[in-house]
């Protein structure tokens, strides 16, 4: 790993690497929320797409996301960014991790960092930010273009101003607060809502000095995780239900949504069975997300205590396959999964919240997981596919005999369609697919 100061640069793989910004908590420490800008030739965002954060965590080209915070214990906080360098569009000259910090200033957050890293955890490089005061937004490096290769670059800008100053400087449209403000206050971004509180660290997270935890390695020998206790239901300012939802997600659903870790990431081709770090939260459910190009298929089981697939969890057979799919984290062993595929491929397992939400309507394309959090009711699916459409419906059970999750078979056809389909309570939407698809809420 490479210690790099202020104005200084290196070479990077042009490849897949996470980011992680990282700091100390404590008392009167504000939060730090990551983003990342993705910059033509004249240093500016081509739209207001091309700003990755936690409200819009994926780039569109599906080259930058938003990963998500991991919090410890021992009072380390990173927030994650992963790129591919190899497939940035050729529009896309440079790309900056950049930050802003809630209701403070950086000079009050201790052991800021910024650290690059393959996705099996290698440490790439290292820069940490000792002259921080009195900034509320920080670019902390950029990736850029040189001589067909990338290279990264130690930046350490500040700005005063907030995120709404460094946002006008990159070409971002920040719009006007039509209720009167002080003059100091800076106009927010159009759809970036006041960063919402941390939430509650997993017991079982304990990182390394530097990037994703050892455990992230798949040969990692299995300790037993910390003692692990989520909570009985969701804390106020956790609710995640949009205002337009009627009724909040109860019981473990909710839980869940609030439950944080470290993203994992894997790269590998072909078949190969991968052992999740063994502090994942023990009962959860997690998304489990696979990329993968010109694949005859695409397949990712759960495997049972002795490494035999036991459980079918996503298959898919298209030329360009990004899908998502949850798997159930045992209680009692890292959670493992089987992939098989012809081609390079990369699998990421992320906490539930990076879910999408299915509030009024979303399209997708292939296997998909949705989190629906309003009542009973009726949703409603439209397939352009050839193939099977299948959607199940994974809820909490009324039954207080019952300790685990009821399944309706919402939708199982063939081919193009457009149907109702009646859910009975919040609860988690399984999608699988061969083609376009549209879901929405109501009739």
């Amino acid at each position: 790993m490479t210690q790099m100061t202020k104005g200084g640069n290196l070479p990077v793989p042009a490849a897949a690497l996470q980011v992680a910004v990282t700091w100390q908590q404590g008392p009167a420490v504000p939060d730090v929320d990551v983003s990342a800008l993705l910059l033509d030739a004249t240093g500016r965002v081509r739209s207001d797409a091309d700003l990755v954060f936690y409200n819009q965590p994926a780039h569109p080209s599906g080259t930058v996301r938003h990963l998500g915070k991991g919090q410890g214990a021992d009072g380390t906080s990173a927030d994650w960014l992963w790129l591919d360098l190899a497939a940035v569009e050729p529009g896309v000259d440079r790309v900056a991790v950049a930050a802003s910090a809630d209701a403070g200033t950086f000079g009050q957050v201790p052991l800021l960092d910024v650290r690059v890293a393959l996705p099996d955890g290698q440490p790439v490089a290292s820069f940490a930010i000792g002259d921080a005061s009195t900034e509320t937004a920080f670019v902390f490096g950029e990736f850029y273009r040189r001589n067909g290769g990338w290279k990264f670059r130690a930046v350490g800008q500040g700005y005063a101003s907030g995120l709404a100053g460094l946002a006008t400087d990159f070409g971002i449209s920040v719009a006007e607060d039509p209720q009167p403000v002080p003059a100091a206050a800076p106009a927010p971004l159009p759809a970036a809502p006041a960063s919402p509180p941390p939430p509650p660290p997993p017991s079982g997270f304990a990182p390394a000095p530097y990037g994703p935890p050892d455990p992230y390695a798949p040969a990692a020998p299995y300790a037993p995780p910390a003692p692990y206790a989520p909570p009985a239901a969701a804390p106020p300012h956790a609710a995640p239900a949009a205002p337009s939802s009627p009724a909040a997600p109860a019981g473990r659903l909710a839980s869940e949504l609030t439950l944080s870790f470290p993203p994992f990431t894997h790269q590998a081709s072909g078949k190969q069975r991968v052992t999740c770090p063994p502090n994942l939260p023990p009962g959860a459910r997690v998304v489990v997300e696979i990329e993968c190009r010109d694949s005859i298929s695409v397949h990712i089981d759960a495997c049972d205590a002795y490494g035999r697939a036991d459980r079918d969890l996503l298959s898919a057979y298209e030329d360009e396959v990004h899908a998502r799919t949850f798997a159930t984290v045992p209680e009692d062993r890292p959670l493992s999964l089987l992939v098989r595929a012809d081609t390079p491929w990369t699998l990421r397992v992320l906490p539930l919240a990076h879910a999408r939400r299915l509030v009024h309507s979303l399209n997708g394309r292939g296997p998909d997981l949705l989190v629906y959090e309003g009542p009973a009711g009726v949703l409603s699916f439209v397939h352009q596919g050839e193939s099977n459409f299948v959607v199940w419906h994974h809820f909490t059970s009324p039954d207080p005999e019952w300790q685990g999750d009821d399944e309706d078979l919402l939708v199982n056809e063939v081919g193009r369609l457009d149907v109702l389909a009646p859910v009975r309570a919040p609860g988690l939407l399984r999608i699988e697919a061969d083609g376009p698809w549209r879901a929405g809420v109501g009739g």
